[in-house]
């Protein structure tokens, strides 16, 4: 009689640690990998930041756009021109008090 049931299948054996090892492999790679959920996470919130930035940008344009257009030769805003001098240039009129 021989007695083969002593000695454990190597190859199951080996098969199981290749299903367990390709599974955590793929597991990971799902959770963490360039594709993965985190990272997925990150770039939302990237992307929703970048928006929050654009929005902002397109408001300093327009806000831009206007005060070039108050300065412009077919439309001139004389207050605007007299704040932008005082600001940029210093002046200030005779009968006004400076105060720094």
């Amino acid at each position: 009689m021989t007695n083969r049931g002593t000695r454990p299948a190597i190859g199951g054996i080996l098969y199981l640690l290749l299903a367990f090892t390709l599974g955590a492999y793929f597991t990971f790679a799902a959770v963490q990998g360039d594709y993965g959920v985190f990272r997925q996470v990150q770039i939302r919130a990237e992307a929703e930041e970048l928006g929050q930035e654009r929005d902002r940008l397109y408001e300093d344009l327009a806000r831009m756009t206007n005060l070039t257009g108050r300065l412009s030769d077919r439309f001139l805003d004389i207050d605007l021109l007299d704040e932008r001098v005082r600001d940029v240039l210093g002046y200030v009129r005779a009968d006004e008090i400076v105060i720094r």
